[in-house]
């Protein structure tokens, strides 16, 4: 499965403008990440891109259990790489797959951080990817309070792929700044 495949694949099954959004950040970020660590960057962006692709088909608040099994068993139909199917189930705690590969590590760690970075970047005066700072994210990473969402004990499990908070909010930001376009920030 290419890209462009994928992407039709999310405009099918997922409606929700914000949703999409959140699906090409984390591709966004896999992307970035494979890229530092030297691994397959299309098979790490599918994996971002399609990690929710069921999230509307299994209702996930009331079937968390299901969300990224109903869609890895989807894909694994369609012949897509067991690679991007098994992170597709990784990236959901409440699905009890155990995370062993550095893909599945990463994507479980970015799903949250796009979040925090959205929240952070909607508190700015300009509401712009392009003002957000390393800084302000980290310092949103702190109040407790804020983006209640983005939990902030999966996000610091990028610990577990060889990363500091810091080099992977650098990473997740730099990544985000550049498809702000494509995420209306």
């Amino acid at each position: 499965m290419n890209r462009e495949e994928a992407l039709k694949l999310v405009q099918q099954y997922v409606k929700n403008g914000n949703s999409i959004k959140h699906m090409l950040a984390t591709e966004a970020i896999m992307r970035f990440l494979a890229r530092h660590f030297g691994e397959d960057e299309e098979i790490w962006g599918l994996a971002g891109l399609l990690h929710d692709l069921d999230m509307e088909i299994v209702d996930y608040r009331k079937n968390p259990e299901k969300q990224g099994i109903v869609g890895a068993e989807m894909l694994e139909k369609m012949g897509v790489n067991k690679v991007i199917t098994e992170a597709i189930k990784a990236h959901n705690e409440a699905t009890g797959k155990i995370r062993e590969t550095r893909i599945e590590k990463a994507i479980f760690c970015t799903d949250p951080l796009t979040g925090l970075i959205v929240a952070a970047t909607l508190v700015l005066p300009s509401k712009k990817l392009a003002d957000l700072t390393i800084e302000n994210v980290l310092n949103r990473f702190k109040e407790k309070s804020f983006a209640k969402g983005a939990n902030r004990e999966i996000i610091r499990s990028s610990a577990e792929i060889g990363l500091s908070l810091e080099d992977f909010v650098k990473i997740g930001l730099e990544a985000m700044q550049k498809i702000s376009q494509a995420l209306g920030l």
